[in-house]
């Protein structure tokens, strides 16, 4: 059971002490530091990255997580993309991503609580989930690669990678172009 405090922190008992919070409660700079921590700072370069341009990230689909001392362990950003077919019409999606987690504090279920969360949010909205990740830690999650077989990114992404989630009777269309949602 999560308890929301004061703060509008939520204890996670399955994160091992974290407390998730909303990302706007993260100092930025924090954020983005753990964020070349995890992934390098060749991270922008990425095809991920491409599909955030200039949009802001969801705060109701993002967190942060904090150790018992208030210090950041983990942030998850999820953003408003589109999958664009032939003919000009879009269909909304989540990007879901960057998940990080402190080095010292992987393997402890924080990113999982942080997804699951995020996850809830998404389910709330309707619109069905996407990212690039590896399949074998999303598909318990109900991310496949299903859907995603004749999707155009605007970049270079390993096929198996690019995962979506989607609702029971849910489809998408079989090809388009995934762009940033504006």
């Amino acid at each position: 059971m999560e308890t929301v405090t004061a703060t509008g922190a939520i204890k996670a008992a399955e994160a091992h002490g974290a407390h998730l919070a909303p990302l706007g409660l993260a100092d930025g700079d924090a954020v983005e530091a753990l964020l070349d921590l995890s992934f390098g700072r060749e991270r922008r370069q990425r095809t991920a990255y491409r599909l955030r341009d200039g949009v802001a990230a969801e705060p109701v689909a993002s967190c942060a997580a904090f150790d018992e001392h208030g210090q950041l362990v983990g942030s998850l950003q999820s953003w408003p993309l589109a999958l664009v077919g032939e003919d000009g019409a879009q269909t909304p999606l989540w990007l879901v991503g960057p998940i990080a987690v402190h080095p010292d504090r992987r393997s402890e279920g924080i990113g999982r609580t942080m997804l699951r969360r995020a996850l809830a949010a998404i389910d709330e909205t309707g619109i069905p989930a996407a990212l690039i990740g590896d399949p074998e830690y999303y598909e318990p999650f109900g991310f496949t690669a299903d859907a995603t077989g004749r999707w155009e990114l605007p970049g270079p992404f390993e096929r198996r990678r690019l995962l979506a989630r989607l609702d029971e009777g849910q489809t998408l269309p079989e090809t388009g172009r995934l762009v940033p949602r504006r």
